[in-house]
């Protein structure tokens, strides 16, 4: 027999089950939209890239905090997909944003693209390269002028290049 207990027993667990799915299948179903000048199978992306890297651009994984060698990097110059090769950060846009990851207050125009992210309870904005669709990191609305934006951005998705 049918009692309201556990129809709202029912629909709590349902609620929770697809919580949790979010929560840990989400990384992986996040993809950005569309299709991107620089496409390869999946065997092309671990071939090319380090299992950090493939973790980052292609599982829209997140480095640990502190572990890049970006975030101290103090050099002029430009940072680059680590997918493709594509310039999509300008050292003269970092700052240090006191999160363990280096971080820009504004992208090389038209070199990223965004989407949402539902994954861990929240929505964020997903960063992802324009011509790849690498997951770069992560974009919030807490940063310094002229823009207030720090695109928070994983470094072993990123190589450097000094001027």
């Amino acid at each position: 027999m049918m009692s309201r207990r556990n129809i709202l027993g029912g629909g709590a667990l349902a609620a929770g089950a697809a919580a949790v799915g979010r929560l840990f299948g989400a990384r992986e179903e996040v993809k950005a939209a569309g299709r991107f000048p620089v496409e390869k199978s999946d065997e092309e992306w671990r071939a090319q890239l380090t299992p950090a890297q493939y973790n980052v651009l292609r599982k829209h994984g997140t480095e640990r905090a502190g572990t890049s060698p970006l975030n101290g990097e103090k050099r002029a110059g430009i940072y680059h997909c680590a997918g493709c090769g594509q310039a999509v950060f300008s050292s003269s846009t970092k700052f240090e944003s006191g999160t363990g990851w280096p971080s820009f207050y504004a992208p090389i125009a038209g070199a990223v693209g965004t989407s949402e992210d539902r994954s861990f309870f929240m929505t964020r904005t997903e960063v992802h390269c324009s011509r790849c669709g690498g997951h770069l990191g992560h974009v919030f609305d807490d940063g310094p002028p002229p823009t207030g934006l720090r695109y928070c951005m994983n470094g072993v998705a990123m190589t450097f290049t000094p001027s």
